[in-house]
């Protein structure tokens, strides 16, 4: 299993909720000197996306260079007046890989932009799960009643560095004439001139905190290319390692072989596991799914509960309160095998600590604990639709030639 790098003397800032990241994000852009690159799945221009694509205008208006990627499925055509206002200050924005009416029918157009990655000037970044709207808004679902649970992390030193790499690299490799929309060819053949990143200033970059205030760090991606099992293999080595506590939530839940194995024994040595999952209707597919995994980690002893305080959308863990991960992947097959991911791995105490509060708090009191007994009574049309659901699953895999 290939080992994770990690950074020594990480400022790592835990945040939850849209309203706390996107509050930080905006006081960083407002700031910024040079650049700004921004990559999210969904970005809505609602309550808490509008003053964030404010804070881009204003950045590009006064000579930043700014960057934004949003995902073709995730994100619908953006409206009229804010392209006007992205391209009136030279905001550089592209729709990754949007379907169009028969992408659906080309396994390859599948992958999906998932990663939601934000950083200024080389010196701090954003990673984490959250998309670009409002908490208490849903595009499927509308208004909400309770706010979304997801977190996210701000990062400074030379972790920051590496997630512009990553964005730098990614931009690009876009192949922005095919992608982006018919009307925009003029604006593509400019940013096509623009496409080569240039590097960080040499001084943007702070200098590394004292030991006593930074952490290790550690940046962990999942693509196509070079980095297709990183974020998998960084859960199942941390899994496999733990000795006292593992506690996982995750809004999408259908693990693979090898990391229901590593659960499975994890529990079996008299290791505690959590799993917080979704316990709302949120996609088909998603929901009765991860049902189907249900039976194998209860009978090892893995503590199931499902959250009912609203939707569930982190994707986060703490192992033996010391390793903790962030980021935009779920533990299921359109995570691990299809999406451009992104987690942040933190290995610090307080930092865990903090974490592991924050979701045992919503496990205690907006979360139910999943019977075994009444799991294994459930009735036929359950069964049904979570051995359908799964099917689907695995007819996606197999079209795109991966097993599961």
């Amino acid at each position: 299993m290939r080992s994770t790098h990690f950074n020594h003397h990480q400022q790592v800032r835990l945040l939850q909720g849209a309203k706390e990241l996107f509050a930080a994000v905006i006081a960083e852009v407002d700031a910024s000197q040079t650049e700004v690159r921004l990559e999210t799945y969904i970005f809505n221009f609602d309550a808490e996306g509008e003053p964030l694509a404010h804070a881009l205008v204003r950045a590009a208006a006064r000579g930043v260079a700014v960057y934004l990627v949003v995902d073709g499925i995730g994100t619908p055509a953006l409206p009229a007046a804010w392209v006007q206002r992205f391209n009136a200050v030279g905001v550089q924005w592209h729709r990754f890989s949007p379907l169009g009416i028969f992408g659906v029918f080309r396994p390859g157009r599948w992958r999906r932009l998932h990663r939601k990655l934000c950083v200024i000037d080389g010196a701090v970044a954003f990673c984490g799960g959250i998309n670009v709207l409002d908490d208490l808004v849903d595009p499927y679902y509308g208004v909400l009643q309770a706010p979304r649970l997801d977190f996210a992390v701000q990062v400074r030193g030379v972790l920051a560095v590496e997630v512009q790499q990553a964005m730098e690299q990614f931009w690009a490799r876009l192949d922005l004439p095919r992608q982006v929309e018919h009307h925009q060819w003029k604006q593509a053949r400019r940013l096509l001139a623009q496409a080569a990143p240039q590097p960080a200033p040499a001084g943007s970059v702070p200098p590394a905190p004292s030991s006593g205030n930074g952490v290790w760090a550690a940046l962990v991606l999942r693509d196509n290319l070079l980095h297709r099992s990183r974020i998998e293999q960084a859960y199942r080595k941390a899994i496999a390692d733990a000795r006292s506590e593992v506690l996982i939530a995750s809004a999408y839940f259908v693990p693979g072989r090898k990391l229901r194995h590593a659960l499975v024994h994890a529990a079996q040595r008299g290791v505690r596991v959590r799993v917080l999952l979704q316990g709302r209707y949120e996609y088909f597919m998603q929901y009765h799914g991860a049902r189907t995994v249900y039976g194998v980690l209860l009978d090892a002893g893995v503590e199931i509960y499902e959250y009912t305080g609203g939707f569930l959308h982190a994707k986060v863990a703490v192992v033996d309160r010391r390793w903790a991960t962030v980021g935009s992947s779920n533990l299921d097959p359109l995570s691990l095998l299809l999406a451009r991911e992104a987690n942040v791995l933190v290995r610090d105490g307080p930092f865990a600590l903090q974490l592991q509060q924050r979701l045992l708090s919503a496990l205690q009191h907006h979360a139910v604990r999943v019977d075994a007994a009444t799991y294994a009574q459930r009735g036929r049309w359950q069964r049904g639709m979570d051995l359908l659901a799964l099917a689907v699953m695995r007819v996606v895999l197999f079209l795109i030639g991966r097993a599961y």
